[in-house]
């Protein structure tokens, strides 16, 4: 009997078991299209190229061992066949071969195996093992545990395990890793992707693999990629609801009042992705249509929500055809090159709102990374919320503001320029201002300090030379927000505003003129402190922004929820004045913004 046998069930490794097992004895014929097909992938640094001739040297030892003849015949393929190779042209040059020997030719590729019985060439079909994720030895190396598993040539395998930001890294075994073993490793992880519905191989490239394997993604590297061959798998070991988060009703009344730009931003392994699936399944809840652009595929979504990988190699193209799909909101999950800011700037300003991952070790970092991508006065429309994680847990959370001002440090009027303000979303207070200065682009630190005290007494020394009834808010050592009766706004003023600009260019600050609130009443809160957070109970304004104070001093501005609570982290600076407050027996006072 003679064999031809198709790339397929060569790539496979499908034949040299049959050969030991004795199911197949006679002459092994391999076509010249198949070297030339397994050589090419090779060369392009595919798994499957050498995993191909690893199976043709294995069945070169047993023709040797059992006495039978393996014979390469046929045409190498052409250019023309090359360019063809989708259309079927190198399988075609293979079954010629099979004819004219008069042979069997073996294959597991379906349409190959169809064309040939209706060619009358004789053929049998291998049916392609099933190899589900589950019982890959990949995932024999996790627990419920582990957050990754790290397979490398000549070295012990290690996984990383434990809770989200008090991971260890563990050996396994003490036995060190082959070549050959990780190769094993690494063709039942491809077989299992290509034949799982829930997996996928996302990336292949000259010596670089990625596959989504369920809900575990695997980089393969080896040479001339890496120097030794290794794998690493990592797995989601965290699936939280925004809810976990403790994330405020305030922030999720911000993701829901309308699309928004939104930056989520920490270190690698931090816990990005998990919080941006939550996010996602928060707005399908409400009644969003929410699709993602991910390389690889690996948020932990739900199934309504469609997962789109790089078209064609490209999401600018993956970008236009969401244009067209119209969603309400896109998860962009690795925003890193210049080219994905200026992707995700592009769907934002086309009015799609957008959710983006970024690597970053600062909250303003992630703002940092977009300055030279995304022209410095679109960044506000962009990006209007930045949220930084850390250990899993929200860190940080900033909201940004388009102005003209005088920037932060700087006295002269004739210094205005726009200006970002990047403001903690939870105190209101301005920490960083973004301006340009000559050619330079500046990131200054807006530092609150002693002199806050200093200028806002500066300030009421003048004031109460005019009116009578005042209020008085340092915003930073050079603006203060000054609130007078709305009948007396024109005589603080000044005709043509020259009194207060008179007041202004003696101090050396900017001061904004406001319509003192009436009709305001003050609100004892009951406050509560409950696991990481103190609960500030007003269920007398639900829905109204308030101002909170510990006696008179002002705290911060926060929006009450719907169930007429705010709640504070223990471990932000606000936090911990509370803290000092109910140890102390002061009272926590709630006054409405209302004019």
């Amino acid at each position: 009997m003679k064999y031809v046998l198709d790339t397929s069930v060569v790539v496979e490794g499908r034949i040299s078991p049959l050969i030991e097992s004795g199911e197949i004895r006679g002459t092994i014929i391999i076509p010249e299209a198949v070297i030339a097909e397994l050589e090419a992938q090779a060369n392009f640094g595919k798994m499957s190229g050498f995993q191909g001739l690893e199976e043709i040297r294995k069945i070169r030892e047993l023709a040797k061992k059992y006495g039978f003849n393996l014979i390469f015949c046929g045409d190498r393929p052409k250019l023309e066949h090359i360019r063809l190779a989708r259309g079927g042209e190198i399988d075609n040059l293979i079954r010629d071969v099979a004819e004219k020997e008069d042979a069997i030719l073996i294959t597991s590729d379906r349409v190959q195996y169809a064309v040939a019985i209706a060619k009358g060439i004789k053929s049998i079909y291998l049916k392609k093992e099933k190899i589900k994720p589950e019982s890959t030895r990949i995932m024999s190396y996790f627990t419920p545990d582990t957050a990754s598993v790290h397979l490398r040539e000549g070295v012990p395998p290690y996984a990383k395990r434990g809770k989200i930001g008090e991971l260890e890294l563990v050996k396994l075994d003490e036995k060190p890793l082959t070549l050959e073993e990780l190769r094993g490793i690494a063709h039942e992880i491809l077989e299992s992707a290509r034949q799982d519905d829930d997996s996928s191989i996302e990336i292949e490239r000259e010596g670089a693999t990625i596959v989504q394997l369920r809900e575990i993604r695997i980089a393969i590297a080896e040479k001339p990629f890496a120097d030794r061959m290794e794998i690493t798998a990592v797995r989601p070991i965290a699936k939280v609801s925004l809810d976990d988060y403790g994330v405020s009703e305030e922030l999720k009344k911000r993701f829901v009042e309308r699309q928004r730009g939104i930056l989520i931003a920490g270190p690698p392994g931090a816990g990005k992705s998990t919080f941006a699936a939550s996010v996602a399944n928060f707005l399908l809840e409400n009644g969003y249509i929410v699709k993602t652009m991910e390389s690889p595929r690996d948020l932990m979504v739900r199934d309504e929500i469609t997962q789109y990988s790089p078209l064609e190699g490209n999401m600018a193209l993956t970008a236009d055809v969401l244009l067209l799909v119209r969603p309400d909101y896109t998860i962009y999950d690795e925003v890193r090159k210049t080219s994905d800011f200026q992707v995700f700037a592009d769907m934002r300003l086309a009015g799609v709102g957008m959710i983006g991952v970024t690597h970053a070790t600062r909250a303003i970092d992630a703002i940092q990374r977009m300055i030279g991508r995304v022209e410095l006065g679109v960044i506000p429309q962009v990006v209007d919320t930045v949220i930084f994680i850390d250990g899993g847990k929200i860190k940080k959370i900033y909201e940004l503001k388009f102005t003209v001002k005088i920037p932060h440090g700087m006295v002269e009027a004739d210094l205005a320029r726009p200006v970002i303000e990047v403001i903690d979303f939870e105190t209101k207070k301005t920490e960083y201002e973004i301006y340009t200065y000559g050619e330079q682009v500046v990131v200054m630190p807006v530092k609150e300090g002693k002199n806050f005290k200093i200028v806002e007494n500066a300030v009421e020394n003048k004031i109460r030379d005019i009116v009578s009834v005042y209020k008085i808010n340092a915003i930073s050592e050079k603006k203060v927000i000054v609130s007078v009766p709305e009948n007396e706004i024109s005589h603080v003023l000044g005709r043509k505003g020259r009194r207060i600009k008179s007041i202004e260019e003696e101090l050396g600050v900017s001061i904004q003129i406001e319509p003192l609130k009436s009709d305001v009443k003050e609100y004892e809160a009951r406050v509560e402190e409950r696991g990481k957070y103190f609960t500030i109970y007003a269920n007398d304004l639900k829905n109204e922004k308030v101002d909170v104070y510990i006696g008179d001093k002002y705290l911060f501005t926060a929006e009450v929820g719907k169930k007429g609570i705010i709640r504070v982290r223990k471990d932000r600076e606000v936090g911990r004045e509370i803290r000092l407050a109910m140890l102390k027996g002061e009272k926590i006072k709630l006054i409405p913004l209302r004019v």
